[in-house]
C-alpha cells in the first residue's frame, strides 16, 4: 500500500480540501451538526478505505441521502434519535455482504452507469458556477436540482450571475487556468504538488493580497470554507451519542431499512463508476465494499456521525489527482482530523471559488465529450439510456435518475429480445414438415415473439416444435405453446410439440 505514496499522499490532500466543504456543507443541509458531517468524512477515509477493496473509491457522507436524513431527524424525533437507525443500518448493509448481495451491481447497464458519471460532471459544473462567482445562497455539496432554497439549478446561476464578486471571479479564472495548464509545465513533474493544490495555494493567496491592497474586491464570510474552530476538547465536548431508548421505535427500524437499503445502492453504483474510471481497471469486490460501508455507518452512527456511502465526486478528484492506492482514502481521513484539531483557522481562509475551480475541471473530465462521442457510436440501444440517465439526474437527483435511466434501458433489452427469433426453423426448404427449434432458454421473454409466429402460421400446415435442446421452459412460454393446439385446430394446422412437457393449463378456482 505504502508502494506509491508520492502519488497517494498528494491525492489524498486533494481528496480532503474537496470533501472538507462537502462534509460541512451536507451536514447542514442535513439539518445535523456541523460535526457530524466531518466524523462521517473521517470514518468514510479511515474506516471505510481500510476494509474495503477498491483502491480509488472515497467514502463520507452524501448528498443522495440528504433528503432522507433531513425527514428521518424529524420523524424519529431529533439527531440523537437518528443514530441507532444509522447504526441499524450499518448492520443491515453487513447481512447484505454476508447474504452476497453486491452482485446487484452488475445488473446496472454500462450505459446507465457512463450516463450517471457525465450526468454528475454536468451537474458538478453547474452547481460549481455560482460558487465560482461568489454566490454561495446554498450548500457546497447540494446536486439536487431544486435546492432547499427553492431555486433550481438554472434560477441559482441566473441570480449568481447578477452578483458577481470580482475577487471570486479572479480566484475562479486562474484556478481553473492553473488546472488545466499545470501539466503542461515543468512543475508537473513535482508530485508532491498537484495541479488542484496549486490551484487552491493560489486562491488563497490571492485573496489574502486582495484583502492587503484592495479590500472591496476580496472574498469574505460565507465564500470561505467555515470549520469549527474549537480544539480536541472541544471536539470532544461537541460528540452526540445515541439515544438508544429510539430503539423502541419502529419508525427507527423502518428508517434504517431505507439507510441501509439506499447507501448500498449509491455505494455500489459509485464503485462501478470508479471501475469505469480506475486508469489499472481494477474491479473492487462488490460484496466486501458493502461490508465497510456497513461497518462504516455503524461506527459512523455510534460516534455521532451521518450515514456514509461511496461519493463518485471525491472518488473521480481523487482518481484525476493521481492516487494508486487506497492509502490516499486513509490519509484523506487523517488530514480531516487534523483539519478539525490543529489547522481550522488555516482552512478557514480557503475561498470556495478557488475549490470550485478544481470542480469544475473535474466535472469537465467526467462528461468530457469523448464519452459522448463513444456512446454515440455504440449505438442507439446505448446512447438513448445514456442520454436519458444524464437528463434525468439533471432534473431530479441520482438515485430517481439512474432509475429512470434502467427503465429506459431494460426497455431497450426487452425490445430487442422480442425481435430476436425464438424458434429456428431447421426442416430444408419446399418440406412438407416444417421443423422449429427452441433454444436452450425458454422464459416469460420469448412469449410475444413466439405467439407471433405461431400466429402467422398459414391455414393447412404442418409443424412440428423441438424442445429437446431446452433446458429451461418458463410457465408462460410454455402455456403459449400448449395453449396454441386449440387455435391449430380451428386453422387445420397439424400442430406437433416435440421434447415439451405437458402442463396443466386448466384455471385454479
Amino acid at each position: 500500500m505504502f508502494t506509491h505514496w508520492r502519488d497517494d499522499l498528494p491525492a489524498s490532500l486533494v481528496v480532503f480540501l474537496v470533501a472538507l466543504p462537502l462534509c460541512l456543507g451536507i451536514a447542514l443541509a442535513s439539518g445535523a451538526p456541523l460535526l457530524s458531517g466531518v466524523i462521517a468524512g473521517v470514518v468514510g477515509g479511515l474506516v471505510v478505505g481500510a476494509v474495503s477493496g477498491s483502491a480509488l473509491m472515497v467514502s463520507g457522507p452524501a448528498a443522495g441521502l440528504t433528503a432522507i436524513v433531513l425527514a428521518g431527524i424529524t420523524q424519529v424525533g431529533g439527531f440523537q434519535r437518528f443514530l441507532p437507525a444509522v447504526i441499524l443500518g450499518g448492520a443491515i448493509q453487513v447481512a447484505l455482504s454476508v447474504a452476497k448481495a453486491g452482485v446487484i451491481g452488475y445488473y446496472f447497464p454500462s450505459a446507465v452507469i457512463k450516463g450517471m458519471l457525465a450526468a454528475i460532471g454536468l451537474t458538478l459544473i453547474l452547481k460549481q458556477i455560482p460558487h465560482a462567482v461568489g454566490y454561495d445562497d446554498d450548500y457546497e455539496g447540494d446536486f439536487a436540482f431544486i435546492s432547499p432554497s427553492g431555486e433550481n439549478t438554472f434560477d441559482a446561476i441566473g441570480h449568481a450571475l447578477g452578483q458577481v464578486q470580482p475577487g471570486a471571479i479572479a480566484v475562479a479564472l486562474l484556478g481553473v487556468a492553473l488546472m488545466v495548464l499545470w501539466p503542461k509545465t515543468p512543475f508537473a513533474r513535482i508530485k508532491l504538488f498537484p495541479a488542484p493544490l496549486a490551484a487552491v495555494a493560489v486562491g488563497v493567496g490571492l485573496n489574502e493580497l486582495l484583502l492587503a491592497l484592495e479590500p472591496s474586491f476580496a472574498i469574505r464570510g460565507t465564500h470561505l470554507v467555515s470549520l469549527p474552530t474549537t480544539g480536541f476538547s472541544g471536539i470532544a465536548s461537541q460528540l452526540t451519542r445515541p439515544d438508544w431508548s429510539a430503539l423502541a421505535d419502529q419508525q427507527v427500524w423502518m428508517l434504517a431499512a431505507t439507510l441501509g437499503i439506499v447507501a448500498s445502492l449509491e455505494s455500489l453504483l459509485s464503485l462501478e463508476a470508479t471501475n469505469k474510471l480506475d486508469p489499472e481497471k481494477r474491479d473492487a469486490p462488490a460484496n466486501r465494499e458493502l461490508l465497510a460501508q456497513g461497518l462504516g455507518n455503524m461506527i459512523s452512527g455510534f460516534f455521532g456521525g451521518l450515514p456514509v456511502t461511496g461519493v463518485i465526486v471525491r472518488s473521480s478528484a481523487n482518481v484525476d489527482a493521481g492516487a494508486r492506492t487506497r492509502l490516499s482514502a486513509l490519509a484523506h481521513g487523517v488530514l480531516l482530523v487534523l483539519a478539525v484539531v490543529v489547522i481550522a483557522p488555516v482552512l478557514n481562509r480557503i475561498p470556495l471559488a478557488a475549490l470550485a475551480a478544481v470542480l469544475l475541471v473535474t466535472g469537465f473530465k467526467l462528461t468530457a465529450p469523448a464519452l459522448w462521442k463513444s456512446a454515440w457510436r455504440l449505438g442507439t440501444a446505448h446512447f438513448v439510456p445514456f442520454a436519458v440517465t444524464i437528463v434525468a439526474i439533471l432534473f431530479t437527483d441520482l438515485l430517481k435518475g439512474i432509475a429512470v435511466g434502467l427503465v429506459v434501458g431494460l426497455g431497450y433489452i426487452l425490445a430487442e429480445h422480442m425481435r430476436r427469433p425464438v424458434l429456428t426453423k431447421v426442416s430444408p426448404p419446399g418440406a412438407v414438415l416444417t421443423r422449429y427449434l427452441l433454444p436452450d432458454q425458454l422464459t416469460f421473454l420469448s412469449k410475444a415473439s413466439l405467439m407471433n409466429v405461431l400466429d402467422a402460421l398459414p391455414e393447412g400446415t404442418r409443424v412440428e416444435i423441438d424442445g429437446r435442446k431446452t433446458s429451461r421452459f418458463d410457465y408462460d412460454a410454455l402455456e403459449a405453446l400448449i395453449g396454441f393446439r386449440e387455435t391449430a385446430r380451428t386453422k387445420n394446422i397439424d400442430y406437433r410439440l416435440v421434447g415439451i412437457p405437458e402442463t396443466d393449463l386448466t384455471p385454479a378456482h
